[in-house]
């Protein structure tokens, strides 16, 4: 049985479409975490042959993430993850300043929102532009919102619950224009999808591993050369005094596979989860004539499908499910009351639109087959849901699962 085999079969025996939260280790990443544990055994930091012998791994594995998104391996520094290299990226640039005006997107990850928040807080400013019905950060809105000193604009490349990618391209041409260093939180795209190629648009750009088949816990970002930037955490003179902490060699090795991979498997990936992703949709209209697409048509990931499906709540969709499909939703559940995505709410959805909502994202693993039948199962659930509602029911009155996206 092949390794993805077992993942089905033995770790969740389910059909799973929730590769925008994480996806599955790749066989061939496991292989290269496991042998750099086992080989690995020096400090990069020390001098000694075993430490040498480390620090060359890391500098290749280094290589490897610039060759798949375009830039110089010493542009790139490893850290924990998005939520580390999201923080290190805006506190690094604003926190030198007394006062300093950021512009960032209303429907960014909570890595990105929280830190502006906490940044308010201690007088600085923060604008957060708007997004269209289709999901969209509207360059010319963006750009009005320009001030003599602003600093810095962040802005994802793709939104984790729709998928739907944003113009980073011409706000990157707007940034340089203005002599602002902009950040692109590019989380959810490395991997799954070509980049153009990051010096070229973006001083500053966030990559996570486990979101392209690598562990987690890993990251980096990538910073262009000359962009002034501070350290957050402080000790030693790791990651050339930027990013202090031995290095996690294992897991940069893993990342470092899972580029390699990406490189060598991109145009297959794009084509293979396009695919899926539509015959996805596709089965469920046919069953649920319907349902609708949140986000735009085109101009989104390749893997991730968002649609709302009136009648339903969507946590109480995913509670029959989580035994048979992995998904997942955008709205919060605390304390029994559903909470609507803040991010269908900026698009201009209702609560009861947004509380029907439910995001799948296939993976380079699923296969047609799978698609086929997980459409039918939802179809069915939904169908048996719809059945046992009752007239007055409303979509928020009862809360199953407390899950949200990431």
């Amino acid at each position: 049985m092949s390794y993805t085999g077992i993942l089905r079969d033995i770790i969740f025996p389910m059909i799973y479409l929730d590769n925008n939260a994480t996806t599955p280790v790749d066989p061939e990443v496991y292989d290269a975490v496991f042998s750099s544990l086992r080989r690995d055994i020096g400090n990069p930091s020390s001098s000694h042959l075993p430490g040498r012998r480390v620090r060359e791994v890391i500098e290749t594995c280094r290589e490897g993430v610039a060759a798949l998104i375009g830039c110089r391996s010493q542009e790139l520094y490893f850290t924990s993850g998005g939520t580390e290299s999201n923080n290190l990226a805006i506190l690094g640039c604003v926190m030198p300043h007394k006062k300093a005006h950021i512009i960032t997107s209303a429907i960014e990850h909570p890595s990105v929102l929280q830190v502006c928040r906490h940044l308010e807080s201690l007088g600085h400013e923060v604008t957060y532009a708007p997004v269209d019905a289709d999901g969209m950060v509207r360059p010319a809105e963006l750009s009005k919102a320009i001030r003599k000193h602003t600093l810095l604009i962040s802005v994802m490349h793709s939104n984790n619950e729709t998928g739907v990618l944003q113009p980073v391209e011409e706000i990157g041409r707007i940034a340089k224009e203005h002599g602002i260093l902009f950040h692109v939180d590019a989380a959810q795209s490395i991997g799954k999808m070509p980049l153009p190629p990051a010096d070229g648009f973006a001083d500053m750009i966030t990559i996570v591993s486990h979101k392209f088949y690598g562990p987690k816990g890993m990251g980096a970002l990538y910073v262009r050369n000359g962009t002034k930037i501070s350290p957050v955490l402080y000790g030693a003179g790791h990651e050339k005094g930027l990013r202090p902490g031995t290095e996690n060699v294992a897991c940069i090795a893993g990342l470092g596979k899972a580029c390699q991979i990406a490189i060598r498997d991109m145009k297959l990936r794009v084509y293979h989860t396009t695919q899926l992703r539509d015959a996805l949709f596709s089965e469920l209209r046919t069953a649920l004539p319907d349902i609708a697409l949140n986000g735009h048509k085109t101009q989104r990931l390749p893997n991730t499908l968002n649609i709302r499906i009136p009648g339903i709540s969507s946590h109480e969709l995913l509670e029959k499910l989580r035994d048979r499909v992995a998904a997942s939703t955008g709205s919060a559940c605390h304390a029994g009351k559903q909470t609507p995505s803040a991010v269908l709410k900026e698009m201009g959805l209702s609560d009861a639109e947004a509380l029907s909502s439910v995001r799948l994202s296939v993976g380079k693993d699923n296969t047609l087959e799978e698609i086929k039948k997980a459409a039918a199962i939802i179809s069915d659930t939904v169908q048996e849901l719809r059945k046992a509602a009752s007239p007055s029911a409303a979509p928020d009155q009862a809360c199953a699962l407390p899950s949200q996206q990431t």
